[in-house]
């Protein structure tokens, strides 16, 4: 009976501990540095675990080796992972944009069924086991932990990454593979709430709105995306900040950020909207010109923005400052200064090459028996359920052993 080792109950490690598994003649054995696994799977979507999603693209992904991804994706698709929960028992709703959730709207369920579902294949669950070393041996593999040391014949490193410390992210996984040879890239947090001036996001605080947000330096774009922003004491968060923080965190200075409050409008339509609120309510003050269009503290801080006089009333405001305002609504800017550290990442850019290992199987091009995958190699992806899209087509693929 052939023995397999999984390090990491996380969403990559129990996929993989369950396709391995599927082999009755192994002996598949988990290991877990907490109290219990999937910890960080509870924490994704606000809780409610947005577990895949169904217009997952090569383009949502990202990796020092371009297309590294590709293969596994596409051996275990997004339809993959909703028949391979529903037949664990999870019914599921698909939101906006392709977004999967657990239609009970928790993540627990998902961590529940995946749980019974290794309680039923009979594999052993060690935790809290903190791994320590791999090493080889004449057969395979010693793993040495706290609790003891295991043989194995197969070893997966399903660690994740850096990210989240404060629900589990280590880097165990980079220093358990560095002791076999393998090498990582320069780690930076993904996924993750962006710091910039404070004088605008201080006043607007717990607001939120829909918007396209441009990451630029100069006249150039370095990164954009759309969709809900909602604003700190000391910056942006939300799904539009968390799909342009990968590129942010890798920046230098003197960039910033262009937020588009009414992206669906053309600024010259904007234009024309003013203009009618203008005429329709001569007397109204001002501050309240974006009323019924924005957010009304949003709307306010657009004028302040705009530097438009607060003690005018709409009928005195001309058509150059019609078009400011209108401008401020488009051009929304605010100086990026860094983002969040690890502890506050969702994910981690960067990891373990993906050059030492089989894109097909996810196999060590130079430790035979030994697989990687999930967070810990150097994959990473836009927000909105790809990067647990990875993380369950990676597991099932190391879980496999290169078959």
């Amino acid at each position: 009976m052939n023995t397999v080792a999984i390090i990491g109950a996380g969403a990559s490690g129990m996929m993989a501990a369950l396709t391995a598994a599927e082999d009755k003649k192994r002996r598949v054995i988990l290991f877990e540095r907490q109290q219990r696994p999937a910890r960080k799977l509870l924490a994704t979507g606000n809780g409610r675990c947005n577990l895949t999603n169904t217009l997952a693209a090569p383009e949502n992904y990202h990796s020092e080796q371009e297309g590294f991804a590709d293969t596994v994706l596409k051996a275990f698709t997004p339809q993959n992972t909703l028949d391979f929960f529903h037949a664990l028992g999870l019914l599921t709703v698909e939101e906006y944009g392709g977004r999967v959730y657990p239609l009970s709207n928790s993540a627990n369920s998902v961590a529940d069924v995946l749980r019974f579902a290794i309680e039923r294949a009979g594999i052993e669950l060690r935790a809290p086991s903190l791994v320590r070393e791999i090493r080889r041996n004449g057969k395979g593999y010693t793993v040495i932990a706290d609790d003891g040391n295991t043989d194995a014949d197969f070893v997966i490193v399903a660690c994740g990454g850096a990210a989240g410390a404060k629900l589990g992210g280590v880097s165990d996984g980079y220093e358990l593979l560095k002791g076999l040879g393998h090498k990582r890239t320069k780690l930076y947090p993904a996924l993750v709430q962006l710091i910039t001036a404070p004088e605008y996001p201080r006043a607007l605080k717990g607001v939120r709105t829909d918007c396209a947000l441009k990451l630029m330096s100069g006249n150039s774009i370095l990164a954009e995306s759309a969709g809900e922003l909602q604003f700190t004491d000391n910056g942006i968060s939300g799904p539009a900040a968390f799909d342009i923080s990968r590129c942010a965190s890798t920046t230098g200075e003197g960039t910033f950020i262009s937020a588009d409050f009414m992206r669906d409008y053309a600024e010259g339509t904007v234009l024309e909207l003013l203009k009618n609120r203008c005429e329709a309510l001569p007397t109204l003050e001002s501050a309240q010109l974006f009323t019924g269009m924005l957010h009304n503290r949003l709307g306010r801080m657009v004028i302040k923005y705009a530097n438009l006089p607060s003690n005018l009333t709409l009928s005195q405001l001309d058509d150059t400052q019609l078009e400011t305002a209108a401008h401020a609504c488009k051009d929304f800017r605010l100086k990026f200064i860094g983002t969040e550290g690890f502890d506050s990442a969702q994910v981690t850019a960067g990891g373990v090459k993906t050059t030492g290992f089989n894109p097909a199987t996810l196999e060590s091009w130079f430790n035979p028996g030994l697989f990687a995958c999930g967070e810990v190699l150097d994959v990473d992806a836009d927000c909105g359920g790809y990067n647990l899209q990875w993380a369950w087509a990676s597991g099932r693929t190391a879980g496999r052993l290169g078959k």
